[in-house]
């Protein structure tokens, strides 16, 4: 049962980083190719938030508050890296959490995004 609630935990952090990553203009120009807009990023940031704060309450139940709060701090850093390298290797899988709010951008992606940056997974495809 343990083992479920730290899984549950270590998904929680994972997801909620996502989600504050797509709150962020430059990631979800990576994930959509446009940014989710002001009202999508409050709801972004505060799923996100509420998220990690889910993992914390899941790591309490599993263990006495000292290793509940390290286990969690250390699948924050594991959720934090898993984000980040989706984002250097598929930004656009990082999308597939919030399918709601890039809806419109998936129709077709600039080659380059407004702040002149090239797109290198629009590029990829373009190449094949």
């Amino acid at each position: 049962m343990s083992e479920c609630l730290l899984a549950l935990a270590l998904s929680a952090c994972v997801v909620g980083m996502g989600w504050l990553a797509l709150a962020m203009d430059v990631h979800a120009r990576q994930a959509w190719g446009r940014p989710a807009g002001a009202k999508a990023a409050r709801t972004l940031r505060a799923m996100g938030t509420t998220a990690l704060v889910l993992a914390l309450v899941l790591c309490l139940q599993v263990d006495h508050a000292t290793m509940a709060v390290l286990v969690w701090v250390m699948a924050l850093a594991v959720g934090a890296v898993s984000v980040a390298m989706v984002l250097a290797w598929r930004a656009r899988w990082l999308g597939l959490l919030a399918p709601w709010t890039g809806r419109d951008a998936r129709k077709e992606a600039p080659a380059s995004t407004p702040d002149g940056h090239r797109d290198p997974d629009n590029a990829t495809r373009r190449n094949r």
